[in-house]
């Protein structure tokens, strides 16, 4: 999980996006009114990860009002509007996360987390893969083995929804901010066939001034 200071104007913006990619990127051209995935790809530390390339993307222009940020979103090249398209994150409270949140798409929210400290209060569990040589299998662990997992609230309703982030990265602060994230299946028990609950996967945060 990562804290995102967003672009404060659509010239810093497009400075740090339209960079000319990594060193070996040698077709790519710093400042020449094109943002190619090698460039998004360069500014947000990622290499082959275009989900979460545009779930970046979308945080760090998220302080840009709406015409700046169409601006922005313009100077995609073809193949990364594609992506873009595909992948742009829906922003959702909350409180509407479990009806209308779509199972692997990238999803924004604002809210107050609350840490979930006692195990005894928590239990559901997820599928990972565990990879043996070539074979990978499938395996139910407690999420709270994996995570650290959090209730969220917004300001509409009392109503809470799960998300969580790697264990071993800095805590959420108990107050309004702004997540980022992949929405993945929760099941209750290891027994349920389709999963009864939704939590989202926190990559990147950013305080709300």
């Amino acid at each position: 999980m990562k804290k995102i200071e967003p672009y404060k104007n659509i010239d810093e913006a497009i400075s740090k996006l339209d960079n000319g990619g990594r060193f070996y990127n040698i077709l790519t051209k710093a400042d020449d009114g094109i943002i190619s995935t090698s460039e998004l790809g360069k500014v947000g530390g990622l290499f082959y990860d275009k989900q979460q390339m545009i779930l970046f993307f979308e945080v760090s222009i998220s302080k840009l009002d709406k015409e700046k940020r169409k601006a922005v979103i313009s100077k995609l090249d073809e193949k990364l509007q594609k992506v873009y398209a595909k992948y742009k994150p829906i922003e959702l409270l909350p409180s509407e996360a479990h009806t209308k949140g779509i199972v692997a798409s990238n999803m924004i929210m604002t809210g107050i987390p609350k840490l979930t400290e006692s195990n005894s209060n928590f239990i559901g569990f997820i599928m990972i893969p565990i990879v043996t040589g070539k074979v990978t299998t499938f395996s139910m662990v407690p999420i709270i083995d994996i995570y650290d997992v959090y209730e969220i609230r917004d300001e509409v309703s009392d109503k809470e929804f799960l998300i969580a982030h790697s264990k071993g990265t800095t805590k959420l602060p108990e107050k309004k901010i702004k997540i980022a994230g992949v929405l993945k299946e929760l099941k209750s028990d290891k027994k349920e066939k389709t999963a009864s609950q939704k939590f989202l996967e926190v990559v990147y945060h950013m305080e709300i001034n």
